[in-house]
């Protein structure tokens, strides 16, 4: 049996050039105040905006269980059991939210008295969903405290789920 061997080019080896890596350092970006429970983020009390939201969140099951109540016509069943497990669990996400951050701060808030908003129809519920989607992140944004803007992922969570049922299941 022959034993087969590779034959060496004889031509010296060609050397391949390398591009270079250039090491820059980030951008560094204006420092962001720092949200305090006392101050807030652009001179808004951080205080106030959690009561606030609270507050939307309590007047938000009203205005859900009634639309709720009155939801008709195609795809009502649907709208009728997507509304019905959000207005039953905001209540407890709202608690959550109050008793959370007056541990973390170490104070009790003060609330102002808000009329719940009249919704008349599923478009005007998902609209308000979408709304207080917005309120979330705007607070999520403000607050020092990662448990409660862990907490408010949970917030919404339901809400996605019930926009979910209400723009697609009929």
């Amino acid at each position: 049996m022959a034993t087969r061997m590779l034959k060496r080019n004889p031509e010296p080896a060609r050397t391949v050039a390398r591009p270079q890596v250039t090491v820059t350092q980030p951008k560094s970006e204006p420092a962001k105040p720092e949200p305090t429970p006392s101050t807030g983020v652009g001179g808004s009390s951080l205080d106030t905006m959690v009561a606030a939201f609270a507050s939307e969140l309590m007047n938000s099951r009203t205005s859900f269980h009634k639309l709720h109540l009155k939801v008709t016509g195609d795809g009502s069943f649907a709208a009728h059991t997507a509304l019905n497990v959000l207005y039953d669990t905001i209540p407890d996400f709202a608690d959550s939210l109050v008793e959370g951050y007056q541990g973390a701060a170490e104070k009790i808030l003060k609330y102002t008295e808000v009329t719940p908003r009249t919704l008349d129809t599923v478009a005007d519920g998902v609209a308000y969903i979408r709304d207080i989607y917005a309120m979330v992140n705007k607070l999520q944004g403000m607050l020092p405290y990662s448990e409660i803007v862990n907490n408010l992922d949970l917030v919404k969570d339901a809400l996605n789920s019930a926009k979910y049922k209400l723009l697609f299941l009929k």
